[in-house]
Protein backbone atom coordinates (compact mmCIF):
# COMPACT_ATOMS: atom_id res chain seq x y z
CA UNK A 1 0.00 0.00 0.00
CA UNK A 2 3.06 2.61 0.93
CA UNK A 3 4.86 1.47 -2.08
CA UNK A 4 2.00 2.30 -4.52
CA UNK A 5 1.07 5.83 -2.54
CA UNK A 6 4.99 6.45 -3.07
CA UNK A 7 4.79 5.52 -6.52
CA UNK A 8 1.87 7.79 -7.64
CA UNK A 9 3.30 10.88 -5.67
CA UNK A 10 6.71 10.32 -7.47
CA UNK A 11 4.54 10.40 -10.70
CA UNK A 12 2.79 13.27 -10.30
CA UNK A 13 5.84 14.89 -9.22
CA UNK A 14 7.73 14.07 -12.37
CA UNK A 15 4.42 15.49 -14.56
CA UNK A 16 4.82 18.25 -12.59
CA UNK A 17 8.28 18.93 -13.24
CA UNK A 18 7.41 18.21 -16.87
CA UNK A 19 4.89 20.93 -17.41
CA UNK A 20 7.64 23.13 -15.81
CA UNK A 21 10.29 22.51 -18.11
CA UNK A 22 7.69 23.03 -20.56
CA UNK A 23 6.77 25.99 -19.31
CA UNK A 24 10.59 27.39 -18.94
CA UNK A 25 10.97 26.79 -22.60
CA UNK A 26 8.11 28.48 -23.70
CA UNK A 27 9.51 31.41 -21.90
CA UNK A 28 12.62 31.35 -23.62
CA UNK A 29 11.04 31.32 -26.65
CA UNK A 30 8.80 34.34 -25.86
CA UNK A 31 12.05 36.16 -25.13
CA UNK A 32 13.54 35.38 -28.61
CA UNK A 33 10.57 36.40 -30.20
CA UNK A 34 10.00 39.91 -28.34
CA UNK A 35 13.54 40.53 -28.48
CA UNK A 36 13.21 40.34 -32.40
CA UNK A 37 10.35 42.17 -33.01
CA UNK A 38 12.16 44.78 -30.73
CA UNK A 39 14.91 44.94 -33.36
CA UNK A 40 12.31 45.13 -36.69
CA UNK A 41 10.43 47.92 -34.87
CA UNK A 42 14.01 49.68 -34.74
CA UNK A 43 14.74 49.55 -38.16
CA UNK A 44 11.63 50.49 -39.33
CA UNK A 45 11.71 53.75 -37.38
CA UNK A 46 14.94 54.27 -39.09
CA UNK A 47 13.51 54.13 -42.43
CA UNK A 48 10.70 56.09 -41.39
CA UNK A 49 8.10 53.74 -41.10
CA UNK A 50 6.06 52.64 -38.40
CA UNK A 51 6.17 48.88 -37.62
CA UNK A 52 3.81 48.37 -34.73
CA UNK A 53 4.06 44.71 -33.01
CA UNK A 54 0.79 43.82 -31.13
CA UNK A 55 2.27 40.68 -29.11
CA UNK A 56 -1.78 39.84 -27.57
CA UNK A 57 -0.54 36.94 -24.83
CA UNK A 58 -2.63 35.15 -22.44
CA UNK A 59 -1.78 37.63 -20.18
CA UNK A 60 -3.37 40.47 -22.23
CA UNK A 61 -6.05 39.11 -24.45
CA UNK A 62 -8.84 40.49 -23.74
CA UNK A 63 -11.99 40.25 -25.89
CA UNK A 64 -14.65 43.14 -26.35
CA UNK A 65 -17.13 41.80 -23.65
CA UNK A 66 -14.38 41.25 -21.46
CA UNK A 67 -12.97 44.63 -21.61
CA UNK A 68 -16.50 45.58 -20.26
CA UNK A 69 -17.12 42.91 -17.64
CA UNK A 70 -20.19 41.82 -19.34
CA UNK A 71 -19.27 38.18 -20.72
CA UNK A 72 -21.43 35.51 -19.41
CA UNK A 73 -19.73 33.85 -16.81
CA UNK A 74 -21.07 30.61 -15.85
CA UNK A 75 -24.19 28.68 -15.54
CA UNK A 76 -24.88 25.33 -13.80
CA UNK A 77 -25.22 23.95 -10.44
CA UNK A 78 -22.63 21.56 -8.46
CA UNK A 79 -23.15 17.88 -8.18
CA UNK A 80 -21.51 16.11 -5.22
CA UNK A 81 -19.82 12.58 -6.14
CA UNK A 82 -19.37 9.97 -3.95
CA UNK A 83 -15.83 11.18 -2.62
CA UNK A 84 -17.57 14.43 -1.17
CA UNK A 85 -16.09 16.52 -4.07
CA UNK A 86 -18.58 19.12 -5.91
CA UNK A 87 -18.40 19.13 -9.29
CA UNK A 88 -19.65 22.05 -11.68
CA UNK A 89 -22.40 20.87 -14.15
CA UNK A 90 -22.42 23.87 -16.74
CA UNK A 91 -20.54 26.36 -18.34
CA UNK A 92 -17.41 28.39 -17.04
CA UNK A 93 -16.21 30.96 -19.53
CA UNK A 94 -13.07 31.74 -19.71
CA UNK A 95 -13.13 35.72 -21.16
CA UNK A 96 -10.84 38.05 -19.83
CA UNK A 97 -11.98 40.90 -18.05
CA UNK A 98 -11.11 43.63 -16.36
CA UNK A 99 -13.62 44.32 -13.81
CA UNK A 100 -14.80 42.40 -10.98
CA UNK A 101 -17.28 39.44 -11.60
CA UNK A 102 -19.89 38.12 -10.23
CA UNK A 103 -19.24 34.31 -9.63
CA UNK A 104 -22.04 32.24 -8.74
CA UNK A 105 -20.09 30.45 -5.83
CA UNK A 106 -18.02 31.15 -3.67
CA UNK A 107 -14.97 30.68 -3.88
CA UNK A 108 -15.30 30.82 -7.60
CA UNK A 109 -13.93 27.89 -9.54
CA UNK A 110 -14.27 28.96 -13.11
CA UNK A 111 -15.38 31.41 -15.17
CA UNK A 112 -14.08 35.26 -16.56
CA UNK A 113 -11.01 36.07 -15.15
CA UNK A 114 -8.49 38.86 -14.75
CA UNK A 115 -5.90 38.79 -17.60
CA UNK A 116 -3.12 38.24 -14.81
CA UNK A 117 -3.06 34.94 -12.38
CA UNK A 118 -2.35 35.03 -9.06
CA UNK A 119 1.32 33.07 -8.09
CA UNK A 120 0.56 29.90 -7.91
CA UNK A 121 3.77 27.90 -7.16
CA UNK A 122 3.34 27.18 -3.99
CA UNK A 123 2.23 30.57 -2.80
CA UNK A 124 1.22 31.17 0.52
CA UNK A 125 -1.02 34.40 0.36
CA UNK A 126 -1.49 35.77 4.63
CA UNK A 127 -4.21 38.28 2.99
CA UNK A 128 -7.31 37.84 0.72
CA UNK A 129 -6.29 37.55 -3.14
CA UNK A 130 -8.88 38.93 -5.64
CA UNK A 131 -10.95 36.08 -7.11
CA UNK A 132 -10.58 37.17 -10.60
CA UNK A 133 -7.19 37.05 -10.38
CA UNK A 134 -6.93 32.80 -8.29
CA UNK A 135 -9.92 31.90 -10.93
CA UNK A 136 -6.87 31.98 -13.78
CA UNK A 137 -4.52 30.31 -11.79
CA UNK A 138 -7.31 27.52 -11.67
CA UNK A 139 -7.42 27.54 -15.36
CA UNK A 140 -3.61 27.09 -15.55
CA UNK A 141 -3.66 23.88 -13.72
CA UNK A 142 -3.12 24.99 -9.91
CA UNK A 143 -5.55 24.39 -6.70
CA UNK A 144 -6.86 27.43 -4.53
CA UNK A 145 -6.50 26.59 -0.51
CA UNK A 146 -8.64 28.85 1.24
CA UNK A 147 -9.61 29.34 5.21
CA UNK A 148 -11.81 31.24 7.65
CA UNK A 149 -10.84 32.61 10.66
CA UNK A 150 -12.66 29.70 12.17
CA UNK A 151 -9.93 27.23 10.60
CA UNK A 152 -7.80 26.07 13.41
CA UNK A 153 -4.10 27.69 13.17
CA UNK A 154 -2.89 24.35 13.66
CA UNK A 155 -4.26 23.59 10.31
CA UNK A 156 -3.80 26.62 8.92
CA UNK A 157 -0.27 26.32 9.57
CA UNK A 158 -0.01 22.52 8.12
CA UNK A 159 -1.60 23.52 5.08
CA UNK A 160 0.68 26.67 4.42
CA UNK A 161 3.42 23.77 5.33
CA UNK A 162 2.25 21.34 1.95
CA UNK A 163 1.28 24.01 -0.38
CA UNK A 164 4.89 25.54 0.12
CA UNK A 165 5.94 22.06 -1.20
CA UNK A 166 3.52 21.82 -3.79
CA UNK A 167 3.73 23.58 -7.22
CA UNK A 168 0.85 25.01 -8.66
CA UNK A 169 -0.65 25.62 -5.19
CA UNK A 170 -1.44 28.74 -4.23
CA UNK A 171 -3.66 29.58 -0.41
CA UNK A 172 -4.90 32.57 1.26
CA UNK A 173 -8.05 33.24 3.48
CA UNK A 174 -11.35 33.52 2.24
CA UNK A 175 -14.00 34.74 4.51
CA UNK A 176 -16.76 34.12 2.28
CA UNK A 177 -17.12 30.62 2.22
CA UNK A 178 -19.74 28.00 3.85
CA UNK A 179 -16.59 26.24 5.42
CA UNK A 180 -13.26 26.99 7.52
CA UNK A 181 -11.35 25.13 4.91
CA UNK A 182 -11.98 24.72 1.04
CA UNK A 183 -10.04 23.32 -1.76
CA UNK A 184 -10.84 24.69 -5.15
CA UNK A 185 -9.65 23.41 -8.64
CA UNK A 186 -10.97 24.65 -12.31
CA UNK A 187 -14.88 23.06 -12.10
CA UNK A 188 -14.14 21.22 -8.68
CA UNK A 189 -14.41 22.04 -5.53
CA UNK A 190 -14.00 19.74 -1.74
CA UNK A 191 -14.56 20.86 1.83
CA UNK A 192 -12.42 19.41 4.60
CA UNK A 193 -12.65 19.12 8.06
CA UNK A 194 -8.67 19.60 8.97
CA UNK A 195 -4.93 19.32 7.39
CA UNK A 196 -4.89 15.88 8.26
CA UNK A 197 -8.05 14.87 6.71
CA UNK A 198 -6.97 12.44 3.71
CA UNK A 199 -9.17 13.93 0.90
CA UNK A 200 -6.58 16.93 1.17
CA UNK A 201 -3.59 14.91 -0.65
CA UNK A 202 -6.16 12.71 -2.64
CA UNK A 203 -7.63 16.02 -4.24
CA UNK A 204 -3.98 17.43 -4.75
CA UNK A 205 -2.87 14.27 -6.34
CA UNK A 206 -6.55 14.60 -8.82
CA UNK A 207 -6.30 18.23 -9.47
CA UNK A 208 -2.86 19.93 -9.59
CA UNK A 209 -2.39 20.27 -13.37
CA UNK A 210 -5.11 17.39 -13.34
CA UNK A 211 -6.95 16.18 -17.02
CA UNK A 212 -9.60 19.75 -15.86
CA UNK A 213 -7.13 22.07 -16.69
CA UNK A 214 -7.72 23.99 -19.34
CA UNK A 215 -4.08 25.65 -20.23
CA UNK A 216 -1.93 22.93 -18.92
CA UNK A 217 1.42 23.57 -18.56
CA UNK A 218 1.01 27.33 -18.43
CA UNK A 219 2.81 29.20 -16.26
CA UNK A 220 2.15 29.87 -12.13
CA UNK A 221 4.99 32.54 -11.50
CA UNK A 222 5.03 35.91 -12.64
CA UNK A 223 1.85 37.40 -11.30
CA UNK A 224 0.36 39.91 -9.68
CA UNK A 225 -2.87 41.65 -7.94
CA UNK A 226 -4.85 43.74 -10.32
Amino acid sequence: MGSGNTSSSAARKARIEEMRRAEQARERRNRVLVIGASVVAVAALVVGGVFVVNNRSDASDDSAAGKTGEAKNASGQFVTGADGVKTWQGTLSRNHVTKSVDYPMQPPVGGDHHPIWADCNGTVYTKAVKNENAVHSLEHGAVWVTYTDKAAKADVEALAAKVKKTPYTLMSPYENQDAPIVLSAWGHQRTVKSASDPAVDAFLQTYVQGKQTPEPGASCSGGTMQ
